[in-house]
């Protein structure tokens, strides 16, 4: 690939006259689907018309929240639309920008220590640790079962002592409580 195609880990995109985008990091067509997932992904990349050279990045992602927006996904508010569009040809115009992308890198660093502060509270995977638990529970609940069945150790009239089958039933009753307690702090 030319030097001229991939620009500091940017991945350029050609859009032709057929309206079609062409990825020159994969030497293959694409459509303004791929490039949504893309951008959900991180990935840096520029479109530029395969004819005169210039840069329509930005008509291309306004063209696929406009896409977002009409298949049902709206995120944007009327109110906020009717003041953004309010805000072309204000003497404020030249700030909004700027703005936008300060809110929206605050809202991105809130939602990175959001996420971190649940997951230090909680553990890295919350669902894992309830899935063990009721595992050790159903476990624990299954040999109480066996041990309730004649001629199974620790049912009635078998060789095991009355204190195995009491601890057993303690035992349960421990691991009842403490799960209890965390669906009551996960409750919260």
């Amino acid at each position: 690939m030319a030097e001229s195609e991939k620009k500091d880990d940017v991945i350029i995109i050609k859009k032709y006259a057929n309206r079609r985008l062409y990825n020159t990091d994969s030497s293959s067509y694409i459509t303004l689907d791929h490039l949504a997932e893309m951008t959900r992904n991180g990935v840096d990349f520029q479109v530029i018309d395969a004819k005169s050279g210039a840069d329509i990045t930005h008509q291309i992602l306004t063209q696929i929240i406009m896409d977002e927006e009409a298949g049902g996904s709206q995120m944007l508010p009327v109110s906020f639309l009717r003041d953004l569009i309010g805000m072309y040809g204000n003497s404020m115009q030249s700030m909004i920008p700027h703005y936008l992308e300060m809110s929206m890198q605050h809202f991105r660093d809130n939602q990175l220590k959001m996420r971190k502060a649940l997951e230090d509270s909680l553990g890295t995977n919350p669902l894992a640790k309830l899935a063990q638990q009721n595992m050790a529970m159903f476990q624990a609940a299954t040999e109480a079962f066996m041990a309730a069945r004649p001629g199974m150790p620790g049912a009635e009239g078998s060789t095991e002592e009355p204190e195995k089958k009491t601890d057993d039933i303690d035992t349960l009753r421990k691991q009842m409580e403490e799960m209890q307690k965390q669906l009551d702090k996960l409750g919260k």
